[in-house]
């Protein structure tokens, strides 16, 4: 069993409220939260109007589909948020 836990940080320029930030960041959990293989929060900067943090836990029987998992939130977060990914990290658990 393979566990990893990607950490991505965002600069979200413009939002001026923590709503304009959850709603900028809503698809995160929309499509990731729903799926059986992976964890998703927001893990830091709550209060921060133009940063946001999130991590995803991935577990998965073999590397090869950890990694293919993780490379899709990466995807996802980097084309089709409103938001600049300032900082990415992957651990193993």
């Amino acid at each position: 069993m393979r566990i990893f836990i990607l950490t991505l940080e965002f600069h979200l320029p413009g939002c001026n409220s923590l709503k304009e930030k959850r709603h900028a960041l809503s698809g995160m959990r929309t499509r990731f939260g729903k799926m059986p293989n992976i964890a998703a929060c927001e893990s830091d900067h709550h209060d921060v109007h133009d940063r946001a943090q999130w991590s995803f836990i991935a577990v998965a029987s073999t590397m090869k589909i950890v990694d293919s998992l993780l490379n899709q939130v990466e995807a996802y977060a980097d084309e089709d948020l409103d938001a600049v990914i300032i900082n990415s990290k992957r651990e193993e658990l």
